[in-house]
């Protein structure tokens, strides 16, 4: 049996790693022992506790509690405990997730102790190396020893670095890279049924299905920004009034205090008194799935979120200068509207007359979690 340290941190890696955690419960028990670790990057337990309890996730063995603070100093802290806890625990494999610093630091940790590692969401580009995230992605996938890329796009961004798909053994200088689909695709599929049973937000916010904007933005490139947030928020508020639209917006603690902190007391006065506007705390999985299933339109500055909206089959307004899902872009479901008001609410007026019958399936059959264990069991 080979055991595998899975390093998660932030809320969206806490959901992916649910899909392995079931694929091996269920399909791999036998070949596979998985030991969940929490760096503690996202410390709220609105941020994280409620989806282990949600969505079933064994809980982690050991959690770091690293905490907030600069880049440097946060991943530092992850990576000497990580190593510490690698060289006790002397996993076969490190498993780790997108492009977060505890990405990063699981990935360094264990390259540097020539532990394989095994990168989910490997390959993925925005082409744009002033985002920590890009720089985090980039270089986990150098350090892995398996990538695996959920889009044709991301095989591609690989090849071009000098990678291979023609691996028939894999090894550090080797590597093994693989097409094996979305990951979230998997949980989208699996959790939206049992939404249905385990979310009411929509009634208990008033919402009507089809008829409200989701919106989440959390990136430091415009929490830290007063006038990439102010822009955005007019935007939002434009938008709202414009089109008489409730738009939801689950706040992150990081937004929170950059609108209490930077945003024009008046403009906030103005936001606040607006009833369209439905800020509220940050939610569980099951009442995200629902809101993305039941909204018109997704605004996001959010990866994890675009993607999931093009599951649903929603189209979005991508509050970034670039993505790393580019695929949805040029399938005309998504457009880049940076923190420009203009531009966002042009984007909106655009997408909302696209039809929502032609979301080609380009993020896998669902399957990534059981293709990802078997390549794992059956080349490390």
């Amino acid at each position: 049996m080979k055991k595998i340290l899975t390093i998660i941190g932030a809320r969206p890696q806490i959901i992916k790693a649910s899909a392995i955690s079931r694929c091996i419960a269920d399909k791999f028990g036998e070949q596979l022992e998985e030991i969940i670790v929490h760096t503690g990057q996202h410390y709220d337990p609105e941020m994280s506790e409620v989806f282990f309890k949600e969505m079933n996730i064994p809980r982690p063995k050991f959690n770091l509690h690293s905490g907030s603070g600069t880049h440097g100093r946060q991943t530092g802290k992850m990576i000497e405990s990580l190593e510490s806890l690698m060289m006790q625990e002397k996993p076969d494999a490190v498993l780790v997730y997108g492009d977060t610093n505890s990405t990063i630091a699981g990935a360094l940790a264990a390259v540097k102790l020539l532990i394989p590692v095994v990168h989910v969401e490997a390959g993925l580009r925005s082409f744009n190396k002033r985002m920590p995230e890009e720089i985090n992605r980039i270089a986990t996938d150098h350090m892995s020893t398996l990538l695996f890329a959920p889009t044709d796009q991301a095989i591609e961004n690989l090849l071009k670095e000098g990678f291979s798909t023609e691996q028939k053994t894999v090894d550090l200088d080797h590597p093994g890279v693989f097409k094996c689909g979305d990951i979230m695709y998997d949980n989208s599929l699996h959790f939206s049924a049992l939404a249905e049973h385990h979310s009411s937000i929509t009634a208990k916010l008033g919402l009507t299905e089809g008829n409200f904007i989701l919106c989440t933005i959390h990136r430091d490139s415009n929490t830290d920004h007063p006038e990439r947030l102010t822009a955005i928020f007019r935007a939002l508020n434009e938008l709202s009034l414009k089109h008489k639209t409730d738009i939801v917006l689950p706040i992150h603690p990081r937004t929170k205090n950059a609108i209490a902190n930077t945003l024009d007391e008046r403009f906030q006065q103005e936001l606040f008194s607006n009833e369209h506007i439905k800020i509220i705390d940050p939610v569980g999985f099951f009442d995200i799935i629902t809101l993305e299933r039941d909204c018109k339109m997704v605004i996001t500055d959010s990866g994890g979120l675009q993607k999931e909206a093009y599951f649903f089959r929603k189209c979005c307004v991508i509050l970034r200068e670039q993505t790393e899902w580019v695929e949805i872009v040029e399938q005309g479901k998504a457009i880049l509207a940076d923190a420009n008001i203009q531009r966002i609410t042009d984007a909106y007026d655009v997408l909302s007359t696209r039809h929502a019958d032609t979301f080609p399936a380009i993020f896998g059959d669902g399957n990534a979690a059981e293709f990802i264990c078997s390549k794992i069991s059956e080349l490390l």
